[in-house]
């Protein structure tokens, strides 16, 4: 049950750790010198301004070949300005022919380079409230058990992605900790197909997407990755997505007003999904591209048979209304 990241063009390298709170004059210089090589077209001499352990990190074809892949996808620079620092790393704010990158650079005493990477660029988020204020309830009947979900990686995968890092993935297993019935080659195996999904809380049908077919258990459909899903506003101005229900099941559309415990639809394997699962999120804004995932509590869930208040579950936990 993966769901891609949003990819970017990142080629990391060393880093060097650096406290000062202003951009570095080293790297100032660092970074001029390499947009001009950049778009001259002399990767060689990029190559030539890297430490040597960088050098044997990232050898002249690689430098060259990460040289090419963003003169290929961006064009040349055409201006560069500082915008913070990154765990070491100059950031700077990158204006290329199409488009904008961040590209990040550290530089050792001398001036060398000792890390760089490239990626879209993205504003600061500013104030993203750390959890939700509406209150929610479990938008499912009965025992489910969450996948993914927690605070680090070894809980929730979802972490690394900006949007979703705050994500659960649900399903149903039985005593076994399986699943699925008999051999779980088809949808109808798994426990949590088909079942209800309801509305966590009131709210507004930002969109609502079905007709996706769901896949067979095991294989995913990154054309459409989110698969059948509903997106929903709160009066707090906080949004829930909810992914990959069951095909020709939703039974809502954009502009609807639903109500907590409202039946939106079936829980489904549509999307970028390998077998039958709920994934629930919430982010603090609309725009998919700028949101920050926001840590989601649930009002009163019982967890492994305790009842808890104000809650947020983590993998394996089983959790119920």
């Amino acid at each position: 049950m993966k769901h891609p990241i949003l990819s970017f063009l990142t080629l990391l390298l060393t880093s060097l750790t650096c406290f000062a709170q202003t951009e570095n004059p080293l790297s100032q210089k660092a970074i001029t010198a390499l947009t001009g090589y950049y778009n001259s077209g002399q990767p060689d001499s990029i190559f030539n301004m890297f430490s040597p352990e960088t050098q044997k990190a990232l050898p002249l074809e690689k430098t060259i070949q990460f040289i090419k892949g963003l003169q290929q996808g961006y064009g040349s620079i055409r201006k560069t300005s500082f915008a913070r620092l990154e765990k070491g790393f100059n950031a700077y704010k990158t204006d290329m022919e199409r488009g904008t990158l961040q590209l990040s650079i550290a530089v050792n005493e001398t001036g060398a380079i000792t890390g760089v990477y490239a990626k879209p660029w993205e504003e600061e988020a500013g104030n993203v409230p750390a959890r939700n204020t509406t209150p929610m309830q479990l938008p499912f009947s009965g025992e489910w058990t969450v996948f993914w979900g927690g605070d680090t990686k070894e809980q929730n995968y979802h972490v690394v992605a900006k949007m979703q890092k705050n994500a659960f993935d649900i399903i149903i297993t039985d005593t076994s900790h399986k699943s699925y019935r008999t051999n779980g080659v088809k949808n109808e195996d798994y426990y949590a197909f088909g079942q209800n999904l309801t509305a966590p809380c009131d709210a507004e049908v930002v969109f609502a997407v079905d007709g996706v077919k769901d896949n067979v258990p095991g294989s995913m459909n990154p054309m459409y990755t989110l698969g059948n899903s509903i997106f929903l506003k709160t009066a707090r101005n906080e949004y829930i997505l909810m992914a990959h229900f069951k095909q020709g099941t939703v039974t809502v559309k954009q502009g609807d007003k639903v109500k907590t415990g409202q039946l939106l639809g079936q829980c489904g394997n549509s999307g970028n999904s390998s077998e039958p699962h709920l994934h629930f999120h919430i982010q603090h804004m609309e725009d998919f591209n700028k949101a920050v995932g926001i840590k989601c509590y649930f009002d009163k869930l019982i967890v492994n048979g305790v009842q808890k208040t104000d809650y947020s579950p983590v993998k394996n936990e089983r959790i119920k209304k």
